[in-house]
């Protein structure tokens, strides 16, 4: 089945809660469902893989309808061409992971609408999982407990992959070790994902599109690079990872110095040497405004490397705080720094003004 949107017209409602939304989402690539705890984000997943039925409203995707009040239609879970996996792997222990993979490929040969069928031995190279074939599940560390369950769920065939929280269990060593499976798969398998986290890191990595869910409504939706930007989320995207996704054309690297030099706009920007990036490569890069000074002279005898001249777009007090946010302009990109208010009056910062960004940290995040 091919589906270009999700239509999502959902009212659901339990004694302390509300969810509602009404949206369209594009089915390609990686859309994140970004938002605090408690904000509905499991719930409309569940929703839409048949498991959370609402009180009324219409889901359907392309032009396969699963759920419909007005007309009685609630195709079941099993009917539905979806993969879905929680935070906990949820594999069978009695088995072991070869056994837990034949048990998926069983259940996609029963499925009477799917994809073209995913081969396992495609599975298990994407996901490093030959040396596991004949492990038991408790034999497992979290990380490859993770890694089995989602080439399970590769392997019912989805026309659509949920993935609710994926990493939530995980350390931070064991979760940067299976972004990279994360990042792979859409492309390779080409299914398109629905993914669920509160983590403002994942959405930068993995995202192509953002919905912000909180309070059971929708706060925002669009490109990733517009909602980290956004001022106003900054509620939801947290101060401390507050920042902008901009994208650099790789130049060069310098294996000596172990660093990597980008083409922004025109402006050259170096970084640690990125792995696997080779010469007019697109990257997609994160810059925290925590990590971003501002000057007003270029300076001269300073250990940072990344000096981009810009334009002061906008200046944004924080509310009781001595905090202020202010968006640089940098050609075709905008560079956030978060200063002090002293700073801004010092300064004498203002909209329009002619200024230095100068960039501490630049964090790689995925090829484009």
């Amino acid at each position: 089945m091919s589906a270009e949107t999700l239509t999502l017209e959902v009212r659901v409602e339990f004694p302390s809660f509300r969810l509602e939304v009404s949206e369209e989402l594009e089915l390609r690539g990686v859309t994140a469902l970004f938002g605090p705890s408690g904000g509905g984000k499991s719930t409309l997943l569940r929703a839409v893989a048949g498991f959370e039925a609402p009180l009324e409203g219409r889901i359907a995707c392309g032009h396969e309808l699963w759920f419909d009040s007005d007309t009685g239609v609630n195709v079941p879970p099993h009917r539905r061409p979806v993969g879905l996996m929680f935070q906990g792997a949820a594999l069978f222990p009695h088995l072991d992971v070869a056994g837990n993979l034949a048990f998926a490929e069983k259940r996609a040969l029963s499925r009477a609408a799917t994809k073209t069928a995913i081969e396992k031995r495609e599975v298990v190279a994407a996901l490093d999982l030959e040396p596991l074939l004949q492990r038991r599940v408790a034999a497992l560390s979290g990380g490859e407990r993770q890694r089995v369950a989602l080439g399970r769920t590769l392997l019912t065939c989805p026309a659509l992959l949920l993935l609710d929280e994926p990493l939530a269990a995980l350390d931070r060593a064991r979760k940067s070790q299976i972004l990279p499976y994360l990042e792979a798969l859409p492309k390779r398998f080409r299914i398109p994902t629905i993914y669920v986290t509160h983590a403002i890191d994942e959405v930068a990595q993995l995202a192509d599109r953002v919905l912000v869910l909180a309070d059971g409504r929708v706060q925002a939706h669009g490109a990733t690079a517009s909602i980290v930007e956004r001022l106003d989320l900054q509620a939801f995207t947290g101060r401390y990872e507050a920042g902008v996704l901009v994208e650099g054309r790789v130049l060069r690297h310098d294996p000596r110095l172990c660093l990597t030099y980008l083409d922004l706009h025109g402006e050259t920007l170096t970084m640690p040497m990125v792995e696997g990036a080779v010469p007019d490569r697109t990257v997609r890069l994160r810059i925290r405004a925590r990590d971003v000074a501002i000057a007003i002279r270029r300076p001269e005898g300073l250990s940072i490397r990344n000096v981009l001249p810009g334009t002061v777009a906008e200046i944004v007090r924080e509310p009781d705080t001595g905090i202020a946010e202010v968006l640089i302009r940098i050609r075709g990109d905008r560079i956030r720094a978060r200063v002090t208010l002293a700073s801004v009056e010092d300064l004498q910062l203002e909209a329009g003004m002619s200024v230095f960004a100068l960039i501490r940290s630049v964090s790689f995040e995925r090829m484009g």
